[in-house]
């Protein structure tokens, strides 16, 4: 056998050692190296004698080298100068699939995919002038499905010249599924199938170099979809999930080929808008998508309607980054959903102060949680016939170390947005509970103390096991604390009818809280285990001046009375309110005419004296 051959095999079998089997590469190679060095040794006349013993030798270790080539879980092909089979392992067969009768005299390419078959090409001539060459391309299995290769090529010299090549197969398409998957999920949104926030960037970051060289600008356009976190709390994230599809959809068919759309994350949806020219080409795209909100969204039985929050930021001269646009957007869109929702604003440089103040006050509140910066006033409810006090609401106010006292009204909706509205009302919760064990220990009569729950806090998982706690670390007796859900927070009928049987388990109060601004159900109020309602102060406002008010506020009373529930109205301000509310049997009141909230002190001195202002006589 011409000693180059010998070479040659010599040389497959370490590549494919050092690529596949690197533990064993070693070994095999110091095996290999041994017969090869045995085999080429220089020859000296011997006896026929010797001869004989020396051949079987050579041959043994020849075999070897071809169990080693024929056994490789790689496929391996040895190609002639055109580029054709002559020689294939059985591992050609087994993971390409074809025959070795079926590709031998064939060129490799016409296996090759088409998108893949000039570069190959390229490739393997490379290979073919000298240059060892490693390369991933694809082929066509047998039966028809893509099979991904990693080739390294090798040259076949033969007396310095090139003869062909040797191609060493390993198939890696589980790996570059693999890939393809971990690179999906790091620029893919899972649901949706939209690119997410990664990829938008890096997409924005080009658009917004080319736009650059060619004069033109970009807009970026955050969505956010408004009580988004309604839809989820009141029917289950399967149904906002549903959602979530169907918005994606929509932007989608209204956005052109140049735009990027995205969901960056949640409810929030962004997607940037090539050659724009001013503030008209925003509008004009702003309708578009309020157009594609306006047709109802059908979720298994329920319709809904949904509008969107939209912030817009538009590149400039200094506009270099993604990043930079992208957080204009943001601070945009806040600033849209401060103003209202359902609106949009473009950003401008004032907004800038506007962000680190929110930014600023944000950390204010994590900072008062921490420093108990928080106090509770009361707002007592009175009994109209008899004058006393019957319950006191406790409503949370901030004393702020360098403004003051803070309204709830400038922190609440942020403490909402940001999450820390739940450890704010569990703190309002605790602080209650123990106050109000404080005044039955000094003697005060006992009387319920109402607290408000959010969404967020009547949705978690462990509220009932959270409120027991607080009940057996303060020691008060479940019936002295009233707890006030709204309205909406029972649109979810399964889960609010649920926690409710699971709070009058537990033996608290719950009433509904401004009752009649929101989405109850009388057909499921019935069902609902409360024990009083709430008439709102919009409705008690206007009952001297708005026949319709008047109505509405006389039907709930009588309303309640026939469900067997407690009644009172908020917001009573003047003597007519009272004296309407108590003709019309609602004999439970709070609001100004009797007292403003009120700190600690100043409620012991009512609950120890009682309040000033005579009571309505129904005489």
């Amino acid at each position: 056998m011409n000693n180059r051959l010998y070479i040659g095999v010599y040389v497959v079998v370490a590549i494919c050692a050092s690529i596949f089997v690197k533990p064993y590469a070693p070994w095999i190679c110091l095996l290999g190296a041994f017969a090869l060095l045995y085999i080429l040794r220089p020859k000296q006349s011997l006896p026929q004698a010797q001869i004989s013993k020396e051949l079987p030798r050579d041959h043994a270790y020849l075999s070897v080298l071809d169990s080693l080539f024929e056994h490789n879980p790689n496929a391996i092909g040895i190609f002639n100068d055109e580029g054709k089979f002559i020689r294939m392992n059985q591992a050609v067969e087994s993971i390409l699939g074809y025959p070795v009768a079926e590709l031998l005299h064939q060129p490799f390419t016409n296996i090759v995919t088409e998108e893949q078959l000039e570069l190959t090409k390229r490739q393997l001539q490379q290979s073919r002038n000298g240059v060892p060459y490693t390369f991933d391309t694809a082929v066509l299995h047998q039966r028809g499905y893509r099979v991904d290769l990693h080739v390294t090529a090798v040259p076949v010299d033969i007396h310095h010249h090139a003869k062909g090549n040797i191609l060493i197969c390993q198939d890696i398409t589980e790996r570059k599924r693999g890939d393809e998957q971990v690179r999906y999920m790091a620029y893919y949104d899972d649901m949706t199938g939209l690119p997410n926030r990664r990829l938008f960037k890096d997409h924005l970051n080009e658009r917004l170099r080319l736009c650059k060289e060619d004069g033109h600008k970009v807009a970026v356009f955050y969505l956010d979809i408004d009580r988004f976190k309604l839809v989820n709390d009141s029917f289950g994230h399967d149904y906002g999930n549903m959602l979530l599809l169907q918005l994606a959809e929509r932007f989608t068919r209204c956005l052109t080929a140049e735009d990027f759309l995205a969901r960056t994350e949640g409810d929030e949806f962004a997607f940037f808008y090539s050659n724009v020219e001013d503030a008209n080409d925003v509008m004009t795209v702003i309708a578009e998508i309020n157009r594609v909100l306006e047709k109802s969204f059908l979720l298994e039985q329920y319709e809904l309607h949904v509008t969107a929050s939209i912030g817009v930021a538009i590149s400039s001269d200094d506009t270099d980054e993604a990043d930079e646009l992208m957080k204009y957007a943001d601070i945009a869109l806040a600033r849209a959903k401060e103003k209202g929702r359902n609106d949009f604003q473009i950003f401008n440089s004032d907004m800038k102060s506007v962000s680190l103040n929110r930014l600023r006050m944000e950390n204010e509140l994590r900072r008062a949680l921490a420093h108990e910066e928080f106090e509770l006033y009361y707002q007592p409810q009175v009994d109209i016939g008899s004058g006393r006090i019957v319950g006191v609401e406790a409503l949370i106010r901030w004393n702020h170390p360098d403004k003051g006292m803070v309204m709830p009204t400038h922190f609440i909706p942020l403490a909402e947005e940001s999450g820390l509205i739940v450890p704010i009302g569990e703190w309002v919760l605790r602080a209650a509970c123990k106050q109000n064990k404080t005044w039955q220990t000094e003697g005060y009569a006992p009387i319920p103390i109402s607290v408000n729950l959010s969404m967020r806090q009547f949705f978690q998982h462990n509220l009932i096991g959270k409120i027991s706690r607080v009940l057996e670390q303060t020691e008060l007796e479940p019936q002295y604390l009233e707890l006030e859900i709204t309205e909406s927070m029972t649109m979810d009928v399964d889960h609010a009818i649920q926690s409710l049987l699971e709070l009058k388990e537990l033996g608290v109060n719950v009433s509904i809280d401004d009752f009649g601004t929101g989405y109850s159900s009388l057909y499921y109020l019935k069902k609902f285990p409360i024990d009083k309602l709430k008439i709102d102060r919009s409705f008690v406002r206007d009952i001297m001046v708005d026949p319709n008010d008047a109505a509405i506020v006389a039907t709930i009373i009588a309303m309640t009375h026939h469900l067997n529930l407690k009644v009172i109205a908020e917001g009573v301000e003047t003597e007519e309110q009272l004296e309407f509310l108590y003709q019309n049997r609602c004999y439970e009141v709070q609001g100004y005419w009797f007292s403003p909230p009120v700190d600690r002190i100043e409620l012991e001195h009512m609950l120890r004296h009682g309040i000033s202002v005579a009571a309505a006589s129904s005489e």
